[in-house]
This record gives structure tokens, sequence and C-alpha cells, in this order.
């Protein structure tokens, strides 16, 4: 098959099922782990928004007209706490009122070490397995990603709010008490958190009590060393697939983050 590439599809099983999405065609991935793979980038990338040829791809599969002008490009994703939607700047009101004045998760996962995230509601669990997270637990359910923004920042004080990719794919690791991990957070940022509430009212957000997610990867092998694949070095990505973990293909050649190469067009065989 051939086709531009998107992020893969991850399915909350056990383990978790995967497929490569390659245009309009879908390829399941797990049944082919511990097999050949071949993925040929063509040197065609074509944004993932308005579907022009680019030379070039911005913020995961965009071209440069696009990350400039559309808000899922905007930095206020990467940092919502910096919304400005409030203030009428929103590149997109529209999709801003769509995708960020809409309930969040705040939520803490294990990603080889512990580590606070947001989401959109409709994102759990996708968001986790994306991420490679082996455990998860939902810890507080906030109405815009503004707030859940300033909540995430407020625990990132005392908890990584970053997943290393390296770490992520040296295998599992330890067990992490995220119900005694939320309570300590959440301990932490009382004071922040009764700030919130006085500035943007009582009900802007909900404290949770769910039990953790366990998640478990389908990875044969996991590499004794990272190495990463990537098309605009080396066009031809292949070897025997020996598993998958968040949006990493693991090769016996090394690995490839195939959400970054959004857009690009490949040529799959097997």
């Amino acid at each position: 098959m051939q086709g531009t590439l998107t992020k893969l599809r991850a399915v909350l099983e056990s383990p978790v099922a995967y497929a490569l999405r390659v245009g309009d065609q879908t390829l399941d991935l797990n049944p082919l782990i511990g097999r050949p793979l071949v993925l040929k980038y063509t040197g065609q990338i074509l944004c993932d928004a308005c579907g022009r040829r680019t030379n070039k791809s911005f913020a995961q599969g965009h071209c440069y007209p696009c990350m400039t002008k559309l808000a899922r490009c905007d930095m206020c994703v990467m940092k919502p706490e910096t919304c400005h939607y409030a203030a009428g700047t929103c590149r997109e009101p529209d999709w801003g009122e769509k995708h960020c004045m809409t309930d969040h998760i705040v939520y803490l996962a294990n990603t080889s070490a512990l580590k606070v995230g947001i989401t959109r509601c409709n994102q759990v669990p996708t968001r986790w397995l994306d991420q490679g997270a082996t455990q998860a637990l939902p810890i507080a359910r906030v109405k815009t990603r503004h707030i859940s923004g300033l909540v995430e920042v407020a625990i990132a004080r005392s908890v990584a709010d970053k997943t290393n990719w390296r770490a992520i794919l040296k295998g599992n690791g330890d067990a992490i008490d995220l119900n005694a991990a939320q309570s300590d957070a959440l301990a932490g940022i009382s004071d922040d958190l009764a700030a919130i509430a006085r500035e943007h009212g009582e009900d802007t957000f909900e404290i949770l009590e769910e039990s953790p997610v366990d998640i478990h990867y389908p990875v044969e092998t996991w590499p004794e060393k990272i190495k990463s694949h990537n098309f605009d070095k080396t066009p031809e990505v292949s070897g025997t697939l020996m598993g998958i973990k968040g949006q990493y293909l693991i090769f016996d050649t090394g690995v490839i983050n195939i959400r970054k190469f959004t857009g690009y067009e490949v040529a799959v065989s097997s």
C-alpha cells in the first residue's frame, strides 16, 4: 500500500491493538510483530490540513502557511495555560470552542517515571497510549483547556510534565502507586486550586476518585541501544518489527516515531 502517514491508530486492549494508517488504508500491525516490514518514503510530503505539497513539515504534518494560521498549531496547544481564547485573539474561535472550551482531564501517568498531563475527555485513553504510558489515572475533570493547563502547571512544580521517549523504549518501568501520587500532588497545590476556584468559579474543576488503568504493549524484544530512524536522512526504514509502544515502531534496526512523519508519503510492504 502507498499513501500519506497519520499517527498510529491505537485501541486499548491487552496488549494495545495498533494499526498503521496509510492514506485511506489501514494495516493491522500486531500480527506483523516478528516479521519483516518495509516503509519507503517517496520524497513527497502533503500538508495534513490543506493537502498541498510542502518541502518541509511543520508542527507534525503542516505546510508553513497552515502552521502560521491554524489554531491547532498555536503555541497555546503545547502550553494551554497561555490560552488566549477569552481575550478574543484565538486564530480560529470555532475550533477553540470545539477543542478548548470543553471538559478536559488532568491525569497522572507512568511513562517510565511519574508525569502529569492533560487531554480532552474524548481522548481518554488514546492520549495515554500515544505517550507509551504503562499506567494512567485521571485525577481531575476541568471545564476548559486553559484551566486544565493552570492545574497542570501547578502540579508540574513537583511532578514532571514531559515524557522521556528514550526511556519508554528501554522497557516498562517499575509500577507506581498512582492513587498515593494523586493524594500527594493535590495536597501540594491546595492553595493553587483555591485560587483557581476563586477566579474562575467553584465548578471549574472536580477532583476524581478512580482506579488506575494498566496498559500493556505488544513488544517482543526491547532495543539494547536506541537508534532513531528519520525519513529525511534515510528514505527506507526496514527490518524485523519487534514491537510497538506509544507512536514508535520498534525494529531490530532502530525505532521510528510515526506521528512525527505525519503527511509523509510512504510505500509499505511486508
